[in-house]
């Protein structure tokens, strides 16, 4: 067989490879994208199936408690018009007393020591009837004749009053019913009105789930069955042997097909799937064959507004989906024959156009495997395979300047790894290189002295220097390492081979190949023992000179009160005589002492705090309302204008309300002839919260503005300072700022910049 034979049936074998292997990646692809799509169908439809089910729920408790009010209502009239004692009440006198309430009947319970029971009805076939075996019910009644608060979880309560749930009636089992009960130890029984009438049927039937179940399947061809299920009451049966049937349960809102068909029965694989789809939190599907018949079984969690978990189970058929699979394929593969022929036809002409040139190709390609790169090729074609001839002449002519190139980038590369092993070998700094699985490839001087084993002891093994307390440390490392993500400047603590501890700064770094592949790590070490004695220093240098400038100024302040406290005293000592006018001078300069000191005494000790998450709106309206009064005495209101979104702060609420009070009284005392005060929130960033008062006072100077907030700085007569000072070591306790702006004439405004609270910590 010829060359030109064999090179046609070899592109003709591909072309049947690549075109086959674009029908099945079609197929599946197609295939895939149409299950996901009916998987997005169904997952829509049970949603809107939820939605249907939940409103039909709200609907459903909003007449429940319209009705729970119009039985207690007739409860309350019954126990004021029937007489006490149950043996003197008729039957008559219920059936009319139920006419006149608007409900279908009353009966009358009365306590025996085992039961409760129905002494007389309206309807006669409620008499005698026994409650001991009615669950929550029988506790309820216990309940209300001892005249107790009602426990139970399930219906409505009040105050001597208790409602259930729509249920099934024990004397007429195919109606519905709506109970209500009354005992307000005025009397030996207690009152039952209840509902049973066409309103409520045709109620139950408008929203009757089955409906939109029905509905949903009519306008979906696809679409099979649809069943919601409880899955504990539908564990319960499965578990227990129990038939699915509704009868079997108490409650008719608790079986375990909650609404819906279940047509295509399998108990145990359905709840094994169900249990599967709730725990990963998504819907499951299952392609499985029925009477024959492939189908798509999907499970769909839902949770209602009470956070309880039930499943909608749809069943569609597959036919949709294989009909458009059938119809692509058969296009597919109708193209590709086609394609086939052509390509078998044109690999054959092309063959026989390619061999000529081929073997002066390989004969260059030789010559050039053997290092001779000096003979060139004939190029007399313009084609591709004369393209190719000249491209191999450049390319001999490109290796040949490529390898005197490799040579010379070998001998520099060389160079300047010398210089980097130099570098490193010489840094202060501890550096260690390790491979992806941790070993160690290499250490510097620098490491052996401050960690102390040698390059001998430790190049290929791992270095365990982590202390138990900065593991986890460790492990973020590494996971933010893995991902490709440096680690800078980190501080922390490592063990050295004695085994003791060296407080250092670590920055690590991956090291990547061509294709982004991690190759290795370099951690560099630096020993912070004495950077951290340098920074202690400068902090109780700090400290120190803080408390010199508060000393200093709280002695100042107190000099003055006592130089005329000394005065008044050696005054009335030389007279012999109290003056009262003297004695009350000298109390008030000791209550200026004690403030004076009080606010020092606020500065220097640490307070308890309690952060909680709340509104700066509501502490802004606790402290108006607290100075409103002494705002009115001076003339002076307050306009707010707060945003209607929550502004919630992490803050200790007292120690706000404190700064707020602060502004706003020195705001009043800044209008001594009246005025209004403007108080604005706002949120400028979403993590930012804006708080600001604004008055219209004569305002401060540049020169005094500048001052402000300095200790024992005030242009009061009676302030201390200290005052603003307090109200900005709060906010900064709080990670906010406090900015005041002010010109002469035009009043001050002052801005409280506080960090928004984390939503997730609402309260």
């Amino acid at each position: 067989m010829s060359i030109k034979t064999k090179l046609s049936i070899i592109i003709s074998f591909l072309a049947v490879v690549l075109l086959s292997l674009n029908i099945i990646l079609s197929y599946f692809t197609t295939q895939e994208n149409l299950r996901k799509d009916s998987e997005n169908k169904i997952m829509l439809t049970a949603k809107q199936i939820a939605i249907a089910v939940e409103q039909s729920r709200f609907s459903s408790e909003y007449i429940e408690k319209q009705m729970t009010q119009r039985l207690k209502s007739a409860a309350i009239i019954a126990a004021k018009e029937l007489d006490p004692d149950v043996n003197k009440v008729t039957r008559e006198q219920l059936a009319k007393l139920a006419e006149k309430t608007g409900v279908t009947g009353i009966s009358l319970f009365v306590e025996t020591p085992n039961d409760v029971v129905v002494r007389e009805s309206s309807e006669p076939r409620e008499v005698g009837l026994s409650t001991n075996k009615w669950g929550y019910w029988y506790v309820a009644f216990r309940q209300l004749f001892s005249m107790q608060p009602v426990t139970v979880k399930q219906g409505h309560k009040s105050q001597h009053f208790w409602s259930g749930p729509f249920e099934y009636s024990t004397s007429m089992p195919d109606s519905i019913v709506k109970w209500g009960y009354y005992y307000d130890g005025t009397s030996n029984y207690l009152i039952d009105p209840f509902i049973r009438n066409t309103e409520m049927d045709n109620f139950f039937e408008v929203l009757d789930p089955e409906r939109i179940v029905v509905r949903t399947m009519e306008t979906n061809n696809n679409i099979l069955d649809i069943t919601g299920i409880n899955l504990n009451r539908f564990d319960e049966a499965v578990n227990q042997g129990l038939s699915l049937d509704k009868g079997l349960f108490a409650e008719m809102k608790d079986t375990p097909l909650a609404f819906g068909t279940y047509k295509y029965p399998s108990p145990e694989s359905d709840l094994k799937q169900m249990k599967e789809a709730i725990q990963k939190g998504q819907s499951a599907q299952y392609n499985v064959n029925i009477d024959g018949k492939r189908v798509i079984k999907s499970f769909i969690p839902i949770k209602d507004n009470t956070n309880r978990t039930y499943v909608i189970r749809i069943i569609s058929s597959y036919d949709s989906i294989h009909s458009v699979l059938s119809k692509q394929m058969i296009s597919q593969i109708s193209i590709s024959l086609v394609l086939l022929e052509i390509v078998i036809f044109a690999s054959y002409i092309l063959a026989g156009l390619l061999i000529r040139p081929i073997q002066d190709i390989l004969l260059k390609v030789n010559g050039m495997a053997d290092g001779n790169f000096e003979t060139q090729l004939e190029v007399s074609r313009k084609d591709e395979l004369g393209l190719l001839a000249a491209r191999i002449n450049a390319m001999a002519g490109n290796l040949a300047q490529y390898t005197q190139d490799l040579r010379e980038m070998n001998d520099e590369n060389r160079s300047v790894k010398e210089h980097l092993e130099s570098i490193i070998r010489q840094t202060a700094d501890a550096i260690h290189l390790t491979d992806p699985e941790g070993r160690i490839i290499r250490v510097n001087k620098a490491f052996e002295q401050l960690y102390g084993w040698t390059s001998d002891e430790i190049q290929g093994t791992c270095l365990f220097n982590t202390p138990e307390s900065r593991r986890e440390e460790e492990l973020s490392w590494k996971k933010q390492l893995n991902e490709g993500i440096p680690v800078f400047s980190a501080e922390t603590v490592r063990t050295t081979k004695s085994g003791t501890e060296v407080k250092v700064s670590i920055s690590e770094s991956p090291i990547f190949d061509e294709d982004g592949q991690i190759t290795a790590f370099v951690i560099i070490s630096r020993d912070m023992t004495e950077r951290n004695k340098m920074e202690e220093l400068l902090r109780r240098s700090e400290k120190l000179t803080t408390v010199g400038q508060l000393a200093a100024g709280v002695a100042h302040e107190i000099r003055n009160p006592l130089t005329t406290l000394r005065g008044f005293l050696q005054l009335q000592q030389q007279t012999e005589k109290l003056n009262s006018r003297h004695t009350d001078i000298m109390l008030s300069e000791l209550d200026r002492i004690n403030l004076i000191v009080s606010e020092f005494l606020i500065l220097a000790k640490p307070q308890a705090v309690h952060f909680q998450v709340k509104d700066i709106r509501y502490i802004l309206g606790d402290v108006i309302s607290l100075l409103d009064s002494q705002a009115h005495l001076h003339s002076v209101e307050f306009s707010t204008d707060f945003v209607v979104e929550e502004l919630l702060v992490h803050c200790e609420e007292n120690q706000l309300k404190q700064v707020f009070i602060n502004l706003l009284k020195n705001a009043l005392e800044a209008m001594p002839n009246g005025g209004t005060i403007h108080l604005k929130t706002w949120s400028s960033e979403p993590d930012r919260i804006m708080i600001r008062v604004t008055d219209e006072g004569e305002g401060i100077s540049e020169e005094t503005l500048a001052k402000i907030g300095e200790p024992f700085f005030t242009n009061k007569e009676t302030g201390t300072g200290l005052g603003l000072m307090i109200s900005q070591r709060i906010i900064e306790s709080h990670k906010g700022q406090m900015e005041i702006e002010s010109e002469l004439g035009k009043g001050t405004q002052v801005t409280v910049i506080l960090p928004r609270a984390n939503v997730q910590c609402n309260i």
